[in-house]
């Protein structure tokens, strides 16, 4: 779907976008085409997509795909899709109405051999991608077009400015792989920040049994929740201060390190000694 046509269809339907769902579309065909690309897709693969839009992915991803459910939060997108794609004509599409973020959090489900591709709703991009990451059994690959800013946490290391909650929540179970630059200009209406598309890919051997992640969850969302002072004073209002202090000695932590320069290994490593140190779960 070409940008014109994409002003045609919304003008025909009487939809003015709204700018705080996050509402900027892509039309640049090559652009679309290689975000299908990244998704690796055979005719066998189920996908799941946020916020299709006026579904110029959607498109590409039914070429591609065995099944697609794709969730959209605005009814009057959700009545033009089921327009351009009527459920009786088109099988292969399961169309919800809802909020993302809400259904993922209320819908459990087991995301094994799923993939997620994704213009993702900026504005909610983060908590979307850090709810996916962190169910048992997530997709085993995400595609997702983000703001240029959230693509860089997602990839960047311990001691980088970019570094932070997001870059653990995710990488706990997600290596990011390729990502490319978007312009503006690719989306309608033009936003007002740069994007990127990501490939995120689960891990093959998790780095702790999910029995550990919420502790691990709750280490990291503690260390960064100040992130200019020193780790183990933030960690002790939930874990018995010797018990840090024999954790991060084991692990050659310095007692005054900052969250910002511990890599990910090192808060798991982190997580399975507290785990193993103190018999009661944190904040009990």
């Amino acid at each position: 779907m070409k940008l014109h046509g994409m002003r045609q269809l919304v003008s025909a339907h009487g939809i003015q976008l709204t700018k705080s769902l996050g509402q900027n579309f892509l039309h640049d065909e090559k652009v679309i085409a290689r975000i299908a690309a990244a998704g690796e897709l055979t005719p066998t693969d189920q996908v799941l997509e946020i916020g299709p839009g006026l579904g110029p992915l959607t498109e590409a991803l039914l070429a591609q795909a065995g099944n697609v459910l794709a969730i959209e939060m605005d009814r009057r997108l959700v009545e033009l899709l089921r327009q351009r794609w009527p459920a009786g004509q088109t099988p292969a599409l399961q169309l919800v109405h809802a909020d993302a973020l809400k259904w993922l959090e209320t819908t459990p489900r087991d995301w094994r051999g799923w993939k997620l591709v994704a213009n993702l709703p900026y504005s909610v991009a983060s908590p979307l991608l850090v709810e996916l990451a962190l169910t048992e059994h997530g997709p085993e690959r995400m595609v997702v077009t983000l703001q240029l800013e959230v693509a860089r946490r997602l990839r960047a290391r311990a001691g980088e400015e970019d570094y932070g909650l997001l870059t653990l929540l995710v990488g706990l179970n997600y290596e990011p792989r390729g990502m490319f630059r978007i312009s503006a200009g690719c989306f309608f209406p033009q936003p007002n920040v740069d994007s990127a598309c990501l490939t995120l890919v689960r891990r093959a051997e998790p780095l702790l049994p999910s029995a550990l992640t919420a502790i691990f969850v709750r280490v990291v969302k503690r260390a960064f929740s100040q992130r200019r002072k020193m780790m183990v004073k933030l960690l002790r209002d939930d874990w018995p201060e010797e018990a840090l202090t024999r954790a991060m000695t084991a692990l050659g932590l310095s007692p005054q390190i900052r969250a910002e320069a511990v890599t990910l290994a090192q808060f798991v490593a982190l997580t399975r000694q507290l785990a193993e140190m103190v018999a009661v779960q944190p904040g009990e």
